[in-house]
């Protein structure tokens, strides 16, 4: 026994070094290999140019940017290995869920949301700290955590002037019961801003079960900003390219990872390369087969990055003059109708959903003055079931 307590003392401790999460890091490539990328960068600028200017001028330009907002964000979780139908996204935004919504579809959702916060901002908002921090979730912090601090310590100064507050008037003097009930009324408003107060603080920190604590976000955010002002001399979709790239091997935020997609293409969106739509990255990547998407090469992953705007540029294009010719038959098939006719809203209510159910045009601005038999007699205008007729549950998918 003696023999083995010598030993354990004569064992020294040795320290054990906690070593952070090092950062990731993106480096351009230098020089950049033009004769790769070449081909698919032309191709990319010029199928998103004729996209973009199509819809210029197109009557159904504000339907074709609502569809693509949903398609988008399923390919979004698509590409995460998760699959989200469209028909349930639909009737999650619209409220008329028909069984409770999965954790993909909330992820969906928000996805969703984000680009259409995105489209229907200034071009270079979602860049900028504001919009990234809006983005994020943290729109009161700003370009720092000044606002924050402000907002936890006011609660602190509510509780000194409760404190030192001392009720005034004569009663308080003279009546000791009236004195013990003010006091009580103080301390219950003491007690309940101190909770407040520490509700507040606890919200700022994050459970270290569902962040790292070590992942610096703003350091990896400043180091992807340093990577976008690098690529302001490249043509707009090969710094979009770059972005995402980067974006990706960065990773400033733990859990959206696909925030960095919607932000090159809002880069696109600042740098006047699409002024009427924003760019679906996602779902072009979707179109990428999966043993090309991500090579080892940075070139060849930059390259993919191209061939995916040139493939849903290209898919929107198609898209875009199929529903624009459905559209023209339904309107033909509305000469003679009266002026006060609800039907051409109805239209074009149809054209900016995937999928439209009798429950969403009753809830929308095209059904007033319009019975529910209306709605479905006349929506069909003469079309089969397969080409986005009313199908079953009354719900039209087109």
């Amino acid at each position: 026994m003696t023999e083995a307590k010598s030993v354990l003392a004569s064992v020294t401790a040795i320290p054990v070094k906690v070593i952070k999460t090092l950062l990731s890091s993106y480096q351009i490539p230098d020089p950049l290999p033009w004769t790769q990328l070449a081909a698919p960068l032309a191709a990319s600028e010029d199928t998103l140019a004729r996209l973009d200017e199509r819809l210029a001028k197109s009557p159904i330009r504000d339907g074709w940017i609502a569809r693509t907002h949903f398609s988008d964000a399923a390919a979004c979780l698509w590409l995460e290995g998760e699959l989200v139908h469209l028909e349930d996204l639909v009737l999650h935004d619209a409220g008329m869920d028909v069984r409770a919504p999965t954790h993909e579809l909330i992820r969906a959702h928000a996805v969703l949301r984000a680009r259409r916060r995105i489209a229907t901002a200034k071009p270079d908002w979602a860049l900028s700290r504001t919009g990234l921090a809006s983005l994020r979730g943290r729109d009161g912090k700003g370009d720092g955590d000044e606002g924050i601090e402000e907002d936890i310590d006011a609660p602190d100064d509510a509780i000194e002037g409760i404190e030192e507050a001392e009720p005034s008037g004569s009663l308080h003097d003279t009546d000791p019961r009236l004195a013990a009930a003010f006091a009580a009324v103080d301390a219950a408003n003491a007690n309940a801003a101190r909770t407040l107060a520490g509700k507040t603080r606890a919200g700022l920190e994050r459970d270290p079960l569902v962040y790292d604590l070590d992942w610096d976000e703003d350091a990896r955010l400043d180091e992807w900003r340093a990577v976008v002002e690098q690529t302001r001399t490249l043509p707009p979709t090969l710094a979009a390219a770059i972005a995402a790239e980067a974006w990706s091997a960065i990773a400033p935020l733990q859990h959206t990872p696909w925030l960095g997609r919607l932000l090159a293409a809002s880069m696109l969106c600042a740098r006047a390369k699409t002024r009427w739509h924003l760019p679906c990255l996602q779902e072009g990547l979707k179109a990428i087969p999966l043993e090309r998407r991500r090579p080892r090469n940075p070139a060849s992953r930059l390259a993919v990055q191209l061939e995916a705007m040139t493939a849903v540029a290209a898919a929107g294009l198609k898209n875009h003059d199929r529903w624009l010719t459905a559209r023209t038959l339904l309107v033909r098939k509305l000469d003679g109708r009266r002026s006060t006719s609800r039907l051409p809203a109805l239209v074009d209510y149809v054209f900016t959903r995937p999928l439209v159910s009798a429950g969403m045009i009753a809830g929308s601005s095209a059904s007033r003055r319009a019975p529910p038999r209306t709605w479905l007699a006349s929506s069909d205008c003469g079309r089969r079931p397969g080409e986005g007729g009313i199908g079953r549950g009354g719900s039209h998918d087109s």
